[in-house]
């Protein structure tokens, strides 16, 4: 088994980089094309609204959640606390230098 970096797909659970959201967990819902995809908190969750983002603004984590493209806040709300992971999509963590600098 190859261990490498998580990819950018539906259900991946990021850490948005830069902009007021900085440091906040999401969720993608949609890939809308090779550099935007499209992701939600949900706002209840950690405050991150559902946009169009760039991918160089994400850091994936290698945490996934079982959700179908285009999933509903309520969907992607159900399944992370069904999941047990909506503790961890509601941490706010410090990006590293180092993905600051690679965007």
């Amino acid at each position: 088994m190859k261990v490498g970096m998580p990819s950018i797909e539906v259900g991946r659970i990021c850490v948005k980089l830069s902009g007021r959201e900085a440091g906040r967990k999401c969720v993608i819902v949609d890939v809308v094309d090779k550099n935007f995809v499209l992701v939600t908190g949900p706002k209840k969750f950690s405050g991150v609204k559902r946009r169009r983002t760039n991918v160089k603004h994400l850091e994936p984590t290698s945490e996934s959640l079982e959700v179908k493209k285009g999933a509903s806040d309520e969907d992607v709300t159900k399944t992370a606390e069904k999941a047990k992971k909506s503790a961890f999509l509601k941490e706010i963590v410090i990006p590293s230098a180092e993905a600051l600098h690679a965007s």
